[in-house]
């Protein structure tokens, strides 16, 4: 429910910072006090759009916060969970509006998309009166509103399931019809192109075992010389051969090494050296033996390089990627060669998922045509109570067309004729916002306790009534607010004395200008509140008593 509301520099408002209680809350005051002000501010900090007019005179910016209880609402709670906004059981609304007409808007202090805010809002508040958005009208939320007081969530959850198992396999089911309508050539295709790959029967790390044989089997002369030449220098020319002029130089030092034996390291050094040197040139005598020029190989080694290039060029990838394209191609095949016999199970599938939807789809109709008649009952009678006397209320299921829907196979629409002898219209038609408010909340005091919106605002719902239709509105609210937040701005006394809390507000003027504040009233305070709603601006002494037996009447009912 909504617990505190902060508003700074927001139309006629210059600070404003208000607490919320569960139960009825009521706010009254003058015409043009600044009534509307209020839920003007909170509709912006539920995503209604703004501009700078909003922004009061001389300030840079206006800026709106309202909190909200999060730890009785699950839905609210996945919500804000699910975009990582989840803050202690509390949700935290905030909105400011520039000079220049630019807004911002944040959730638990993070900033939000207006789009996020407007989505989160509806699930907190839901606002009632003439010129406000109406929830009601929304066929899916009377479809859900009905569903509601049927206790339709596990039957709701089961119909899903099979809705969204048939549509997934009904999916996989036009894929396969898809393929089927193209298999017979893209099998013959398939099966030339994978009898070609399976011939080349390239292995792992062939190709690169192909390209280094390549480079030594062309370029044979160039190392034969390169090898032969090494060889020479290193062993088998006979005076200028390195391992000569070092065997020479080791004999020299050694003689040196008997007059200082500081020579010994280099001796040392020189001798590994000598070894690695003739190990070298036995290594190249054995490659030289190795090394064949062998022309014919060469050519087998071109031909299958060219085979496995020319095949990648046709299927336009890499030579490396023939083998993953071989297994691509083969799961592709099997995949059509099977697709006839799959086709007749999946449809079995199919058609079994379908029936199981139709049984839940079945059991929901049922449910939804009984709990229509006794909803649209209730509803109606609770209209005679509030003024409309000779109003009916029906809810209409029409079937629909599609063959499955997540929601069921009827649609849902609220139905009202406010007047004897008019008939029956969608309630989105109904063109008297005050009717529009009783009817509304006629239905809310229906549904009470069962899911829904935490917080509701009643704008004025008592326009164009009075005397005992006014004090039966101001009871049904106040029943209303023994199971949800209800918050009702009036003109009726009627209605204000049925509070469980009671805000009084007024405009002040001065010199520096003009501003609205806002109170939280009780006992003396209250009964000249009320009284004054009754009697105008002369209050007299029975004025003020009929003012408190009005108040002590609400209390003791």
């Amino acid at each position: 429910m909504l617990t505190h509301l902060y508003i700074r520099n927001f139309a006629l408002v210059e600070a404003l910072e208000l607490s919320f209680e569960q139960g009825m809350s009521v706010l009254s005051g003058e015409t043009g006090a600044g009534k509307s002000i209020l839920l003007d501010a909170l509709g912006l900090t539920l995503g209604d759009r703004a501009d700078s007019t909003v922004v009061r005179h001389g300030s840079e910016r206006a800026e709106i916060s309202a909190s909200f209880t999060t730890e009785q609402l699950p839905t609210v709670t996945a919500w804000l969970e699910e975009r990582e906004l989840v803050m202690d059981g509390e949700c935290i609304l905030r909105r400011t509006v520039g000079a220049d007409g630019r807004s911002r808007a944040f959730i638990n202090g993070q900033p939000a998309p207006l789009q996020m805010l407007r989505e989160l809002g509806e699930q907190l508040v839901d606002i009632h009166g003439q010129h406000a958005h109406q929830s009601l009208l929304k066929r899916e939320v009377q479809r859900q509103l009905l569903d509601d007081y049927a206790g339709h969530g596990p039957l709701l959850k089961q119909l899903a399931q099979s809705f969204q198992q048939w549509q997934r396999l009904g999916q996989e089911l036009a894929q396969l019809q898809r393929l089927a309508g193209e298999r017979d050539s893209r099998l013959e295709l398939l099966r030339y192109q994978v009898e070609e790959l399976e011939a080349l029967q390239l292995q792992e790390n062939e190709l690169a075992a192909l390209d280094e044989e390549h480079g030594r089997l062309a370029n044979v002369s160039r190392l034969q010389e390169g090898a032969q030449r090494a060889a020479a220098r290193l062993y088998e020319e006979e005076e200028s051969a390195m391992v000569t002029l070092l065997d020479r130089m080791l004999r020299e030092l050694q003689e040196l090494q008997g007059i200082d034996g500081a020579l010994a390291p280099a001796n040392e050094l020189l001798e590994g050296a000598a070894i690695q040197l003739r190990e070298a040139a036995v290594e190249i005598r054995h490659y030289l033996d190795r090394l064949d020029n062998d022309p014919q190989r060469l050519n087998i080694v071109e031909q299958r390089l060219g085979a496995i290039h020319e095949l990648a060029r046709k299927h336009r990838v890499e030579p490396a990627q023939l083998p993953p394209l071989l297994e691509q191609l083969q799961q592709e095949l099997a995949q059509l060669e099977g697709a006839g016999g799959r086709l007749d199970g999946l449809q079995l599938k199919i058609n079994a998922a379908l029936a199981d939807y139709r049984q839940a789809a079945g059991k929901l109709s049922a449910g939804r045509a009984t709990a229509a008649k006794t909803l649209a009952q209730l509803i109606g009678d609770n209209m005679q109570e509030l003024g409309m006397g000779g109003g009916r209320f029906d809810i209409t299921l029409a079937p629909i067309k599609e063959i499955a829907s997540a929601h069921g196979q009827e649609s849902v629409e609220f139905q009202v004729s406010a007047n004897p002898g008019q008939p029956l219209r969608p309630l989105s038609k109904v063109a008297s916002g005050g009717e529009l408010s009783r009817i509304s909340l006629a239905i809310q005091v229906i549904s009470a306790g069962r899911e829904g919106i935490p917080t509701l605002i009643f704008d004025e719902v008592d326009v164009g009534i009075g005397g005992g239709v006014a004090e039966r509105v101001g009871r049904q609210l106040r029943a209303l607010g023994q199971e949800r937040q209800v918050l009702c701005v009036t003109h009726q006394p009627q209605v204000a004395a049925q509070g469980h809390h009671h805000f009084r507000i007024s405009k002040q003027s001065d010199s520096t200008g003009t501003r609205t504040t806002v109170e939280l009233i009780a006992d003396e305070q209250r009964v000249t509140e009320v009284a004054r709603m009754s009697g105008g601006i002369d209050i007299s002494e029975q004025t003020l008593s009929h003012a408190r037996a009005m108040l002590a009447t609400a209390q003791q009912q």
